[in-house]
């Protein structure tokens, strides 16, 4: 990388997100004498499973100007589908390489894209900003309340932009409606519901079996204390096996609707969390932590959020499959991924704005219009000519009401919790908040 270019991506960054050229002093007629190669962000991706579609767009569009350098993955098989799959988008063939940290010692590479399993996020975006990289890491971006904290404090230490990946975010008619709500459409908004219904069928139950060719198995664990393969662990089911490498549905989707919730009401941390929780279908198979989950959130001020998530049970409860309802003291308003419906105190639809998006409902995977947006959100950001939509300082708030909620069912009673800090004394829950790593790979700054 030449000087010139490696300066300006680290002055466009410098050390926050958030901020836009003027906020960096830096006029948009000198922005505009940089051109080219000096712009080029060159991109790798780690993790290449099911959010692999999501990327092709926005590191295939000339608008982005990025290159992509790598695609990194554990599995032999991912790489080489992940290879062969972005051969029809882009015409560079970027290097294959399962291990990371080889890709990190790479100083050319500006910025990556983590979309691992739970268990590699947070330590993988540590290991990266330690590098020199600015991150966009996926949804829920952290494994247990700890590594929230430390994702905050980690970008404040190394000064690189760190976006999460829940896309919402960027939808155009999720940010119209929810500035309407701060502007007072629906009154004072005191209460949401944020919802998930979907059909997943019975998985196998684990057995020991051999390691699946081409896995890197100690790899894929990582940072988690080593165990022996089971059969299906590493393809998805990893999220519904105990909790060494996944965070259930709540960091699986919850994440989406809450972030919604929380983003409407203005709230920051809750003062209490109250679950009900439990495994309710195929009792005898595989799947070894709920499966349905109601919760509740208190706040300051009397303002509730409620989680109404139903894995194995596809009864669109609220009209659809996913979404979030917000209540207010003039009218209501539904938001989902496909735009939103307004409602009058009496329940008359007053508006709606439904988009022509790609990215809507429970399908596994893919990508989409909103996708696209939001990691080229990522892109401009780093480049100072953006301000990012889904920074880790605030996005953490909305994960981490994923992990209380994680945690509530797991001790299997209510949390109390500052509002000011989002922490609890309880030490039954000081327990869960953080876990235990392989010798070697715990977080410096833990």
């Amino acid at each position: 990388m030449d000087n010139s270019r490696r300066d300006f991506i680290k002055k466009s960054a410098l050390g926050a997100a958030g901020f836009t050229i003027a906020g960096m002093g830096m006029s948009a007629k000198s922005y505009a004498s940089i051109k080219g190669a000096n712009d080029r962000l060159n991109v790798a991706i780690i993790g290449l499973g099911r959010r692999l579609g999501a990327f092709y767009e926005p590191v295939s569009l000339a608008s982005s100007n990025v290159r992509l350098v790598y695609l990194c993955d554990v599995m032999e098989n991912q790489r080489t589908r992940a290879a062969n799959a972005f051969s029809k988008h882009i015409s560079n063939k970027p290097k294959l390489e399962n291990d990371m940290r080889r890709v990190l010692k790479d100083k050319d590479v500006d910025c990556v894209i983590i979309a691992t399993p739970d268990h590699w996020q947070a330590p993988g975006t540590f290991l990266s900003v330690e590098s020199g990289k600015h991150v966009y890491v996926e949804k829920p971006g952290s494994h247990n309340p700890r590594e929230g904290e430390l994702m905050a404090d980690y970008r404040q230490k190394y000064g690189k932009i760190i976006q999460l990946g829940n896309q919402q975010r960027s939808a155009i008619e999720s940010i119209e409606i929810i500035r309407e709500i701060h502007n007072g459409v629906i009154g004072t908004p005191y209460k949401a519901v944020a919802f998930y219904s979907n059909s997943r069928g019975e998985v196998p139950v684990p057995v020991d079996a051999p390691v699946p060719a081409g896995l890197d198995w100690d790899l894929f664990q990582g940072p988690s204390p080593r165990k022996k393969y089971q059969h299906d662990t590493w393809d998805y089911n990893w999220h519904w096996y105990g909790w060494d490498f996944g965070t259930g549905e709540m960091g699986n989707n919850a994440i989406h609707e809450l972030d919604i919730a929380r983003w409407a009401l203005q709230v920051e941390h809750p003062e209490r969390v109250s679950v009900e929780a439990d495994k309710r279908h195929y009792l005898n198979d595989g799947w070894t932590m709920y499966d349905t989950m109601m919760a509740t959130y208190i706040y300051p001020g009397n303002k509730v959020i409620q989680w109404d998530g139903k894995s194995r049970n596809g009864y669109n409860t609220y009209g659809s499959d996913r979404g979030t309802v917000i209540f207010g003291t003039d009218g209501s308003a539904f938001i989902n991924r496909e735009g939103y419906k307004l409602y009058d105190r009496s329940g008359k639809l007053v508006k709606s704005r439904l988009g022509n998006g790609t990215e809507g409902g429970t399908a596994l995977g893919g990508g989409g219009d909103v996708s696209t947006t939001h990691v080229v959100n990522f892109f401009d950001g780093i480049r100072g000519k953006a301000t990012l939509n889904s920074p880790i300082e605030e996005m953490m708030k909305s994960t981490h009401l994923c992990h209380l909620a994680n945690i509530a069912s797991r001790i299997n009673k209510d949390l109390v919790i500052d509002p000011n800090t989002g922490r609890s004394a309880d030490s039954d829950v000081l327990k869960l908040w953080r876990r235990a790593y392989q010798p070697g790979w715990e977080p410096k700054m833990l």
